[in-house]
C-alpha cells in the first residue's frame, strides 16, 4: 500500500475517533454549567461557584444561602439537605435569580438539570 494511502486511512481514523468523541459530549463527561451560581448566606457572604459540573451534587457553605442566583446555562434544583435528597426542593432556571422566604430553612446543596 503506498504511503499516501496509509495515511489518508489514518487521517479518516482520527477523524471519525474526533467525531465520536465530540458527539459523546453530551455524557456529561466533564461538562460545566458554563456560568456562575451565586448565593448569599445568612451571614450576609456573597460566594460564586463558577462553572459547576453539570453532574453530582454541590454543596453550599455550611451557614446556607438565603438567595441563589442562577446565571448558568442550565437550570439548577435547590435542596434544604446538603446532599441534594428530601423534600422542599427549589427549582430555578438558568438566568434567574430566587430569594428564600424569612422563616424557611436555607439551601444547604444545588444540582443541576441537565
Amino acid at each position: 500500500m503506498p504511503v499516501t494511502a496509509h495515511r489518508r486511512r489514518l487521517g479518516i481514523a482520527a477523524g471519525t475517533a474526533l467525531l465520536t468523541l465530540t458527539v459523546a459530549g453530551c455524557s456529561g463527561l466533564g461538562r460545566t454549567a458554563v456560568g456562575p451560581v451565586t448565593y448569599t448566606t445568612e451571614r450576609d457572604d456573597v460566594i460564586m461557584v463558577n462553572s459547576p459540573l453539570v453532574r453530582g451534587c454541590h454543596r453550599l457553605a455550611p451557614a446556607g444561602a438565603k438567595e441563589v442566583n442562577n446565571g448558568t446555562l442550565v437550570d439548577i434544583i435547590l435542596y434544604r439537605t446538603p446532599d441534594c435528597t428530601g423534600p422542599g426542593t427549589t427549582y430555578v432556571a438558568r438566568s434567574v435569580n430566587d430569594v428564600n422566604a424569612g422563616s424557611a430553612p436555607p439551601w444547604r446543596s444545588f444540582s443541576t438539570v441537565h
